[in-house]
């Protein structure tokens, strides 16, 4: 009877695998590692290409410095698209297998505010303080300039303008640049410096002004396979990426894709 029932389920499980189609047994797992920034748009672009070949793109956003650090210490990536250089030379110097690494994207930094009782215009070009935006115990939102791309290039902005002594003890520190740009959102702190194109991405936040681009280093999106060059599924999304199409997506998302490199 035993032996039965297990011919039976054995049959079952073969008559199902047959019926399925072969583009869903035969469909490839991606794991990319993106910086935060990136979501809107990558998800975008992840769904239009999805549609067109038999493979599941799975993202994992988070910093640019988190996800560098957990691909490091082994987690599962084929792709990574982070928000600055310095980690993904910092990768490199970790004896991490970077393959095919090229330049993709670039950015602005953003002063935003859900405030309307603040200035429409406010250029941070240091002859308007950022400081004389928060009243007394306000703080600054930024992503946390010890590790987080965008709260780094934050940093080199404020120290060229003159304004990082006064600033740095009254900075709320996020996470990621997602977070940073929350708390204005919520309207926790007045104003917050995030990429212009997380400013685009939401309703709840407006544009002071941005940042001059020679008071901080180029905000510059590497893209890289991870240990992934015998993986043809991995070298196709990754030189998609690079292509017009792709291209058009991030651009819609307000990325600079003119420096972009195949």
């Amino acid at each position: 009877m035993m032996i039965a029932q297990s011919i039976n389920r054995t049959l079952l499980v073969a008559a199902l695998t047959w019926l399925l189609p072969a583009s869903a047994l035969a469909m490839d797992h991606l794991h990319v590692a993106a910086a935060a920034s990136l979501t809107d748009a990558l998800n975008e672009a992840i769904s239009v290409y999805d549609a067109k070949h038999d493979v599941k793109v799975i993202p994992v956003y988070a910093s640019s410095s988190t996800l560098a650090r957990q691909i490091a210490n082994g987690s599962p990536a084929d792709i990574y698209l982070s928000a600055n250089v310095a980690w993904m030379d910092w990768l490199e110097e970790q004896g991490v297998n970077v393959q095919q690494r090229s330049d993709l994207l670039q950015n602005r930094l953003a002063l935003v505010s859900a405030r309307d009782a603040l200035p429409d215009h406010f250029v941070p070009d240091g002859n308007q303080q950022i400081a004389s935006l928060l009243a007394e115990g306000e703080r600054l939102s930024v992503g946390d300039p010890d590790h987080v791309p965008a709260g780094i290039y934050t940093k080199q902005a404020l120290q060229t303008l003159g304004e990082w002594d006064e600033l740095t003890t009254r900075l709320a520190r996020a996470n990621d640049v997602r977070a940073a740009l929350m708390l204005v959102e919520r309207e926790e702190t007045p104003v917050g410096v995030v990429y212009q194109t997380d400013a685009y991405a939401s309703d709840a936040v407006r544009v002071l002004g941005l940042f001059p681009a020679n008071s901080h280093e180029p905000i510059t999106y590497p893209l890289a396979l991870i240990d992934a060059e015998q993986n043809e599924a991995a070298v196709a999304f990754r030189e998609w990426l690079a292509s017009e199409e792709a291209l058009s997506i991030f651009a819609e998302y307000g990325f600079d894709t003119q420096s972009a490199t195949p």
